[in-house]
């Protein structure tokens, strides 16, 4: 595309639009946004003191209490019931017991495996491992998988469809390799390792028995007394020639009560105040290692909550001078989002607004850093936005034309693509409101060899290029919330489940 061409077609778009005939410059408001601000939430927020905010610790409720203080100091209203706080009801589930045994193999649970699905079992069930490979019609047609465990192959594709239908086959179990290379496997391995004892979290529901074992492809060639490639070769077309093998199995489950919350602050509209703009983060993280080493989630999403709080204080600058946006505003910090976008699903279930009303979703979600892409270019002013032109055809523009106007951000498009085998899109907040076709744009800095780590610290954030991160979402958010017409919802939501 004809950059310049490309450029004079945004401003014009952005000129179009009866906006500053209505509002005041923003500039003076985005200033409010400051590297010193953002620092001094950040430290707090992400210091070993908060024990990496694990969802429903008390580390996470101090901070809870600490971003609500900040909203209520801002002047900004408690919309639940008065209280800035929308309680999630959550579970813990431990596995205190899983065993898995192959022949005369028995393997060790998140060395040898990670067991990723549920079950509660009084005693261990005996069965064959089968080799169904991919997961075809054709394939479940030469193998019999009815009350086996069943080894299948599915690298590359969306494992929970695969695991679903083989299930509904008939299967007692999976065995899965979704991806190649031991190393791959072992840093999986390792995280449910360092996290082992904690539980897992999530909504209440009953126990299924649903026994799911991930391995590395190594330990499946291994399971099957089959080289890797062989097997690979056999996943396709012939499963069946892979000789089935006797295992036994069992699962123990506990479970207990999590208590946890939503953050949500409001700023309440002029004219078009039944209309509402979110602007969200997640404030949860991973929390402390078996061995005591914190995850303390400075970028991930330290920066994005930090980030959202500014933008809040921006706004509420804005409407002690008289300046409130025409469309209500709701600042939205969601818990759990690690544990799987629980926070952001329990609000769009139990929305404290009405999502017909729901204009727009900007989320915030690991903004403060550079990533392998950039780590080596000239200019690093770059943000990665996804989403953004999926279900309205103007919210890229009016992106666009706010960069243009006041940011000159690289805004790359790159994961963006329906088919990204990062699949982004699917593993954060936005991805609640999508669901519900409300427009939505994802701000992103792409992954680091810290993500996820106990090395993702305040020091390694880069707080100047957050500043103007969050700077552009201000602006964008000034944008559509003070615009005469609501964004137009005309595109399809072409990305499906997670």
């Amino acid at each position: 595309m004809n950059k310049s061409l490309f450029l004079t077609g945004a401003i014009a778009f952005g000129l179009s639009m009866p906006l500053m005939a209505q509002t005041p410059d923003p500039v003076k408001y985005a200033n409010t946004i400051t590297v010193a601000d953002l620092t001094k939430n950040l430290t707090y927020l992400a210091s070993d003191e908060m024990k990496g905010r694990d969802t429903g610790s008390e580390e996470q409720k101090i901070a809870a209490e600490y971003i609500s203080n900040f909203y209520k100091n801002l002047g900004l209203t408690g919309p639940v019931n008065g209280s800035y706080l929308q309680q999630v009801e959550l579970v813990s589930s431990s596995f205190d017991e899983v065993s898995l045994k192959v022949g005369k193999n028995k393997l060790v649970n998140n060395e040898d495996f990670v067991f990723t699905g549920d079950g509660d079992m009084k005693k261990a069930a005996k069965s064959e491992l089968v080799f169904l490979g991919l997961v075809s019609d054709e394939n479940l047609a030469k193998v019999d998988v009815t009350d086996k465990l069943v080894g299948i192959w599915a690298v590359g594709q969306r494992s929970n469809d695969l695991v679903s239908k083989v299930m509904d086959a008939g299967a007692a179990g999976i065995v899965i390799v979704s991806m190649e290379g031991q190393a791959n496997f072992d840093r999986i391995a390792n995280r449910y390792k360092s996290l082992a004892g904690r539980g897992r979290i999530g909504f209440p529901k009953e126990t299924e028995q649903r026994p799911i074992f991930m391995v590395s492809s190594e330990k499946m060639g291994e399971l099957f007394n089959t080289p890797v490639e062989e097997l690979k070769e056999a996943a396709k077309a012939n499963p069946e020639s892979i000789k089935p093998q006797k295992a036994s199995y069992q699962i123990e489950k506990n479970i207990k009560p999590v208590e946890s919350s939503n953050i949500l602050a409001f700023l309440e509209g002029t004219d078009k105040k039944d209309e509402i703009v979110v602007i969200s983060s997640h404030y949860d993280h991973v929390g402390v290692s078996s061995t005591g080493e914190i995850f303390n989630g400075a970028d991930d999403d330290g920066s994005g909550t930090v980030s959202v709080m500014e933008i809040a204080e921006a706004f509420a600058t804005a409407a002690k001078d008289g300046h409130k946006p025409r469309r209500s505003i709701l600042f939205l910090n969601v818990t759990g989002e690690e544990k799987g976008l629980l926070g952001s699903e329990y609000y769009s279930d139990h929305p404290i607004f009405p999502l017909e009303n729901t204009v727009v979703n900007f989320n915030v979600d690991m903004v403060g850093r550079i990533d392998y892409e950039y780590q080596d270019a000239e200019n690093k002013d770059f943000v990665y936005v996804i989403g953004s032109e999926m279900l309205s055809t103007d919210l890229k523009k009016i992106l666009e034309y706010n960069n243009i106007t006041y940011s000159n951000l690289i805004l790359d498009y790159r994961y963006d693509a329906e088919d990204d085998p990062n699949r982004f899109y699917y593993r954060s907040d936005h991805y609640n409101f999508a669901k519900h076709n409300i427009p939505i744009a994802f701000f992103f800095n792409g992954v680091h060899d810290d993500y996820h780590q106990v090395t993702d610290t305040v020091d390694k954030i880069e707080f100047p290029l957050m500043e103007k991160r969050a700077r552009l979402i201000f602006y964008t958010a000034w944008d559509v919330a003070n615009r005469e017409k609501r964004l137009p919802v005309d595109g399809t939501n072409t990305r499906g489940s997670r």
